[in-house]
């Protein structure tokens, strides 16, 4: 293909400000491409600009009274700095990452542009907002996305469908290019024995890991009360739930009797040892468009307990590589129970499970995905 310039507008990087998956995947992304692409990436940072792994980052500094009025400045920030280097060479492809930078889109909106639909605000809430405003602005912000929008790519079929039924984008406009994943940063030799001891946990007790976001999205509750059941089969269960999030209060009230350690945000080092020492990784999503952290465990032979939703449904092979639970109490503490009762099968499923993803979930043909959406766009 030939080479292209491209900008990203994102609201997080993995060298800057960073919240959450979406930093990964796009920062992965945007570094795959400049393999054979000139790359510029707009973001949030109070950093100088630089250039990793040839990607040109350019750093703002928004404000906002609330995060609408937050990402509209950001957006105004991102054009300003866009104009400023679109003045030494046109770009080619403008390549817009959730509703954050909306606005700078539709300043943009005559160039051939892509919005990337990593979630949406549905998705993320569902039906538990009331009649909170930004719900309905965010919303509208992704309805507009992709009304205006060249193209569209979702990380999932199952998230294309919901922009499809959400917003009424066609069909024919919309292109699954899902993430992907760099295994070899998350497989470590290091002792589960020894990182088990120094959260005080026996080596040889199960330890099933739980990390993300403490809101309803990531049904951290549904795996508290999955696990008043387990516990009671399996008194030598210990659980570490890391990440931090608005229900983290609450969470550890309802789990005031229970073998959980609730230990915050980790740094990505932590992370590396906790998922390379633990037994099972659970997943008790409501809603997940895609979820990096299955290829993640799986990059670590881990095996995996899954909500059968979104993406988590669609790469999960059932019994083969992860069990796929509904997302209840009950279902998941059948799944959680399966695996830890059956070592031999829990080794069985993050073997292939990291077989699938060297098959499948290497960046550089998820950006060769991405490649012939540019080319649909430009022609």
């Amino acid at each position: 293909m030939e080479s292209r310039k491209v900008a990203f507008f994102c609201w997080e990087s993995m060298y800057a400000e960073r919240v959450g998956g979406l930093a990964v995947a796009a920062t992965n992304l945007a570094e795959n491409l400049a393999k054979s692409h000139e790359v510029h990436y707009f973001t949030r940072g109070f950093i100088p600009d630089q250039i990793v792994n040839h990607v040109q980052y350019h750093y703002c500094q928004p404000s906002g009274n609330n995060p609408v009025q937050y990402c509209d400045d950001m957006s105004t920030k991102m054009v300003k700095q866009f104009r400023t280097c679109d003045r030494h060479g046109r770009f080619d492809i403008l390549h817009f990452h959730d509703w954050h930078a909306i606005q700078a889109l539709h300043s943009l909106q005559e160039r051939d542009t892509i919005l990337t639909f990593h979630s949406t605000e549905y998705g993320r809430n569902g039906n538990n907002v009331g009649d909170w405003w930004e719900y309905r602005e965010i919303s509208g912000k992704e309805w507009y996305g992709g009304l205006i929008a060249k193209r569209v790519t979702t990380v999932s079929d199952t998230l294309k469908k919901e922009v499809m039924q959400l917003y009424n984008i066609p069909d024919g406009k919309c292109d699954v290019v899902p993430n992907g994943v760099v295994p070899q940063q998350y497989r470590s030799a290091i002792d589960p024995g020894e990182v088990k001891r120094s959260y005080g946990i026996h080596p040889y007790a199960p330890l099933i890991l739980f990390i993300g976001r403490l809101v309803y999205q990531k049904g951290p509750d549904i795996l508290i009360e999955a696990l008043k059941k387990v516990c009671r089969e399996r008194w030598d269960a210990r659980v570490i739930v890391a990440g931090d999030g608005g229900m983290r209060q609450s969470l550890q009230e309802r789990a005031w009797d229970l073998p959980v350690n609730f230990v915050g945000y980790i740094p990505d080092s932590e992370y590396i040892r906790l998922l390379n020492a633990c037994n099972l990784v659970v997943i008790p999503s409501r809603n997940e468009p895609f979820g990096l952290v299955l290829l993640e465990a799986w990059s670590a032979e881990k095996p995996v307990v899954a909500s059968n939703v979104g993406g988590l449904s669609e790469n999960i092979d059932a019994f083969v590589n992860g069990i796929k639970a509904e997302p209840t109490p009950d279902s998941l503490a059948w799944g959680i129970s399966n695996v830890i009762n059956d070592p031999s099968k829990a080794e069985m499923l993050g073997m292939r499970g990291r077989a699938k993803v060297d098959r499948m979930f290497q960046w550089s043909p998820v950006a060769s995905q991405m490649e012939k959406t540019y080319a649909r766009a430009v022609y």
